[in-house]
């Protein structure tokens, strides 16, 4: 998928929610006296604005990016640089890397409701569900089900009045999915940190027994991690593995 193709893609997904309520009424218009009439194609553009200033957060909540980016943030700081990598950088790989990841759901999400949306083949309110599907069925395929299960008994009460469903609305999977997605980060930033925290304990105890105790242990270990991580080939590895998780 060319970049051009992607860009696209993401202003026709993210504005097909604002477009779908008002796609079928550009006709009308609103009577505003003597100062003319708005009609509902300006209202359209207006929500499209809205929407695309909403697209980063939109983005992070339906992909693999707080995965991505908390990992590599622990990693940071579990090898003791904190502006090396910058955050920039950070979120540069994390965005790379989820785009490796997510290129399947994202030609899917084209084939099934950019495409014929472009091509005048589906409405707009069909062309968002068919766009929506294939993100739908990757969160379902990472969310933990105890997390969807703790948000619904949260509110016992919505869950009383919502009408029955067949599947889980997205105001409980996309929630579901951030946590649960960010629950998993955490656990491999745990296993990240124990290699770098034993060479930390190893360069304090020597430190405290040659009696430089005024030396700061976290200054005198860095060296070491660093050389560690790059003899391991670390950001290959981890970059590997965070992928692999995904099964891509």
């Amino acid at each position: 998928m060319t970049l051009r193709r992607l860009s696209i893609f993401a202003t026709a997904f993210l504005g097909a929610a604002g477009f779908a309520g008002a796609a079928a009424a550009q006709a009308l218009s609103v009577d505003l006296g003597g100062e003319g009439a708005l009609t509902l194609q300006v209202v359209q553009l207006f929500l499209m604005l809205t929407v695309l200033s909403l697209a980063p957060g939109i983005a992070i909540m339906v992909t693999c990016f707080p995965f991505m980016v908390t990992v590599l943030s622990i990693l940071r700081q579990a090898v003791g640089v904190q502006q090396a990598p910058p955050n920039m950088l950070i979120v540069s790989l994390a965005l790379f890397l989820t785009y490796f990841v997510m290129a399947p759901t994202f030609d899917a999400a084209w084939r099934g409701g950019v495409g014929p949306f472009l091509d005048g083949e589906l409405t707009a309110e069909a062309a968002f569900t068919e766009t929506l599907t294939p993100f739908r069925g990757f969160m379902e395929g990472r969310v933990d089900p105890m997390t969807i299960d703790a948000l619904r008994e949260a509110a016992p009460m919505r869950a009383e009045t919502a009408p029955p469903e067949t599947e889980t609305p997205l105001s409980l999977l996309i929630p579901s999915f951030l946590l649960s997605e960010i629950k998993r980060a955490f656990e491999i930033g745990f296993l990240i940190f124990i290699p770098f925290l034993i060479i930390d304990l190893v360069v304090a105890s020597i430190l405290m027994a040659m009696g430089m105790m005024m030396v700061p242990p976290a200054i005198v270990s860095l060296p070491f991690k660093l050389a560690f991580f790059v003899l391991a080939d670390g950001w290959t590895l981890l970059a590997g593995a965070l992928v692999r998780g995904y099964g891509t």
